[in-house]
């Protein structure tokens, strides 16, 4: 599949969830939920192509595995974020969707703030 069909599949569900809306409403919600997971999973398969390739990266680089980890972390956070702050605000919750969003980055902040001290004290050892 390619952004064309997944793009497809994302208009067509929520061109028949607005029709489906004006006669039972939770029909709707659940048929934008169903094309919203199938997207997400689908997005994941495709992550692991990339991770495949940032691994080669990463080990002809000799990059230390901590900063992978926490990248493909961040990556995640913000992957799984985005889609639950959308399907929150999709559905009227804009609050929450905002508060999972503030959440996700506060996350990602405590999960990179050991790479930036990292990088701090390698800084520090080129000033000196």
């Amino acid at each position: 599949m390619s952004v064309v069909t997944v793009s497809a599949v994302g208009i067509a569900a929520v061109l028949l969830a607005s029709q489906l809306k004006g006669m039972k409403g939770e029909y709707g919600f659940f048929l934008s939920a169903a094309a919203g997971l199938f997207i997400f999973f689908y997005g994941i398969q495709k992550l692991e192509s990339i991770l495949k390739v940032v691994k080669e990266i990463q080990e002809s680089i000799r990059l230390n595995n901590v900063y992978f980890v926490t990248l493909m972390k961040m990556v995640g956070i913000t992957y799984i974020g985005e889609f639950a702050s959308g399907i929150c605000k999709d559905n009227g919750c804009s609050f929450l969707g905002s508060q999972i969003e503030i959440f996700g980055k506060l996350s990602i902040l405590a999960v990179s703030a050991p790479v930036v001290l990292a990088l701090l004290n390698t800084l520090e050892r080129f000033m000196a």
